[in-house]
């Protein structure tokens, strides 16, 4: 190795060594400026490295997915529009039952005497999206069923479609490095969720759970710039429509905005009113929702949104037909506003109603993330406490030191001089693992710290390779240089061999296993990787400054 060589390597290692003491305690998240007391290296050493549940404490939930009521609210749906479709094309059909229970989704629509099954069944279906569906046509009735092949499909969808929908919510909620993946077995429809440092979910389970289920209704009200016609109770509203609710209507309830309230400090009930259904459009044609102050004061914001192209397009359309009518806002079954359409609109609204700010940014929030496909329920919840989290690390790092203190005690002693060598590069190896860590931003967990330790071994054991054939080449007679430089060569190998399997095996961990296994695998990898850098090119380079100071020694400590 000459000199030259030996300088650029020696600047590479301290460049690496130089970085990996910044990412680990340097202040890279502050803008304080650097503080180098011991108080504000460890307060950097905590900001730099993210921690796990299990030792910075927080949330741990496990919540189902009611897939299926999804089913049963997709095919009651598709009953009610496949009605529709048949009645707006005038086809003779009498009604429609639906079956949505015990694993079987049913539609069956009722056929008069001269109607012709097929072509209902075809004018149906360019309306409604059926051709997953089963399909059978007699006399009397087309049905419609559900096969259980895409009963599985659609449960699943239905689950990703929920982890989706969650992990946005919960990034946008700024819950740092949260855990969030299915839970158990694929039929279960189980999610887990992990979020460190929150001790309180209340908020993120309301949020997670909250409905965002918009529709943009047209009121059956007068045609003119009058009140909206509405009613004091759901019976009055029923009574308008002759006792029955047709198909094509929806009750619902709409608490007026400007109100007063009652004498004794309570809001009046709720009026009702009556709309079209189906809706015009609904929350999954929203382009973007936000929170927007009116007055400045707390109690009175109000949610903007906008549409997509295609619901902009719809909504332009439909507004366009209906100049001097009324259009409810209704969110969640709830008419929040109602608006006279004097003139054609496409792609803006407002729900306007008694917001604060952080009820009207949590609504938005929901609205943009899109509605869950169907309701979640908690099946397991516990809290981590920090200072459970505390004696987790205190743990982590006692063992930690223990292991290298034994290591470095047994390197010296069976090595001698040159275990100080080893001792050097297990140090930096400890070093760069610690800010490979910080640098892709993993979280570190107990596991972790295990697979932390299981790389200070790994790292001792590639140069205890080295050494022995050292010793092997010497007791053949090698000369002490030549000796050296074989060792190194002959073991690398073996080193590359034995760190390659081990990461083989960390990556299946890595891809299926869950969230506390991965943290292990990940530690670990990061750990053997940097271990064919310290093990053999630091090491090397320091048997090359030893040699560079005296090219033929006699012999070798080892």
């Amino acid at each position: 190795m000459n000199s030259k060589s030996l300088k650029v390597r020696t600047l590479i290692i301290l460049a690496v060594t130089l970085a990996g003491i910044y990412f680990v305690f340097g202040p890279r998240r502050t803008p304080t400026g650097a503080d180098f007391t011991w108080a504000g290296i460890k307060a950097n050493l905590e900001q730099n490295i993210n921690l796990g549940l299990d030792l910075k404490g927080g949330s741990h939930l496990v919540m189902r997915v009611k897939t299926d009521e999804y089913l049963k609210t997709l095919t009651e749906n598709n009953a009610q529009a496949a009605l529709t479709a048949a009645q707006d094309a005038k086809l003779p059909v009498t009604g429609s039952n639906v079956v949505a229970e015990g694993g079987t989704y049913q539609i069956t629509l009722n056929l008069g005497p001269d109607a012709q099954g097929a072509a209902v069944a075809e004018e149906v279906k360019k309306k409604v999206d059926l051709f997953n569906w089963s399909e059978d046509v007699s006399a009397n009735a087309v049905s419609w069923s559900l096969p259980s092949t895409v009963q599985t499909n659609l449960k699943n969808q239905a689950v990703e479609q929920a982890l989706k929908i969650i992990e946005s919510r919960i990034n946008a909620f700024g819950v740092k490095e949260p855990t969030l993946q299915r839970h158990g077995a694929e039929a279960s429809a189980q999610i887990l969720l992990q979020m460190p440092g929150v001790e309180d979910p209340e908020r993120v389970k309301n949020l997670i759970g909250a409905e965002s289920n918009l529709m943009l209704m047209k009121i059956v009200s007068p045609p003119n710039p009058s009140p909206v016609q509405t009613y004091p109770t759901r019976e009055a509203a029923l009574q308008s429509l002759g006792g029955a609710l047709p198909p094509n209507r929806r009750v619902l309830p709409y608490a007026e905005r400007d109100a007063r309230p009652n004498a004794d400090g309570t809001q009046p009930p709720p009026s009702w009113v009556v709309v079209e259904y189906p809706a015009v459009v609904d929350g999954s044609e929203l382009r973007d929702a936000q929170a927007v102050s009116r007055t400045g004061s707390e109690g009175d914001y109000q949610i903007s949104f906008s549409f997509k192209p295609a619901g902009a397009q719809k909504f332009g359309e439909w507004t366009g037909r209906n100049i001097g009518n009324y259009m409810a806002v209704v969110l969640n079954d709830e008419v929040k506003s109602a608006a006279y359409i004097r003139s054609q609109i496409f792609d803006q609204g407002e729900i306007s109603g008694q917001f604060t700010k952080a009820t009207a940014e949590d609504l938005a929030l929901t609205l943009r993330s899109g509605a869950l496909p169907a309701k979640i329920e908690y099946l397991e919840e516990r809290t981590v406490g920090p200072s459970l989290g505390a004696d987790s690390i205190s743990a982590g790092v006692r063992a930690s030191l223990g292991g290298l203190a034994f290591i470095i005690l047994f390197m010296l002693f069976y090595y001698r001089a040159s275990g100080i060598n080893a001792v050097v590069a297990l140090t930096l190896n400890m070093l760069l693992t610690g800010a490979a860590v910080v640098m892709f931003g993993a979280t570190l967990t107990l596991p972790g710290i295990a697979g932390f330790i299981l790389g200070i071994g790994m790292a001792v054991d590639a140069n205890v390779l080295v050494f022995e054939r050292i010793r092997e080449e010497l007791r053949a007679g090698v000369a002490v240089s030549k000796a050296i430089w074989n060792g190194f060569d002959r073991a690398f190998i073996t080193i590359v061999d034995s760190n390659l399997t081990t990461i083989i095996s960390s990556l299946i961990l890595y891809l299926y296993g869950s969230g506390p296994i991965r943290g292990f695998a990940v530690t670990l990898i990061l750990a053997l990787l940097i271990n064919l850098f310290t093990a053999v090119f630091v090491s090397r380079t320091i048997y090359g400054w030893l040699l560079s100071r005296n090219p033929e020694p006699k012999s070798l400590s080892i």
